[in-house]
């Protein structure tokens, strides 16, 4: 496998991931992450436009897909908890893998920490798959955070010497 920066051409392929996992969400029992067509086509243009938006490719094929950027992300400002710390970070957002591509949300974060030593991400209290992943690759509960909507989500942090 392999990341690069996504491009326009890898739009309808991205938006099948995210259909697909918004649908795998809702069948194990996490139908609130990305109810309303999460993530919409605008901020999939938008992501790949500013250049955040990155893909993790097996093959010829889009196994995944995320956002990546280093950032003071403004969600993170306030925490029911604490960070690990207050250095510089990497945030990861939209994080979602083809059914068939066994392995690839660890290789895409694997990869983002090799890129930013500090990464945060957050994720829906119901969504234990990737509660176990990030337990799995060593991040760390930190706290409840609130997105854009006032919705809670959970957030973790991983960094580096800990």
């Amino acid at each position: 496998m392999t990341i690069r920066k996504t491009t326009a051409d890898d739009f309808d392929e991205i938006c099948r991931i995210y259909s697909e996992a918004r649908a795998y969400m809702r069948e194990y029992g996490n139908p609130g992450q990305w109810k309303d067509a999460h993530p919409a086509p605008e901020i999939v243009e938008r992501d790949i436009q500013t250049g955040m938006s990155y893909v993790c490719v097996d093959g010829e094929k889009i196994a995944a897909v995320f956002y990546f950027n280093i950032e003071l992300d403004p969600t993170y400002g306030k925490i029911d908890g604490q960070w690990l710390n207050d250095k510089p970070y990497g945030v990861v957002h939209r994080i979602a893998r083809d059914r068939d591509a066994t392995g690839a949300a660890a290789f895409c974060l694997d990869w983002c920490f090799e890129e930013c030593r500090n990464l945060r991400i957050d994720t829906h209290c119901d969504n234990a798959p990737m509660r176990r992943l990030l337990d799995k690759l060593g991040f760390h509960y930190c706290g409840i955070i609130w997105i854009e909507n006032g919705e809670e989500r959970m957030a973790f942090q991983k960094a580096e010497n800990l």
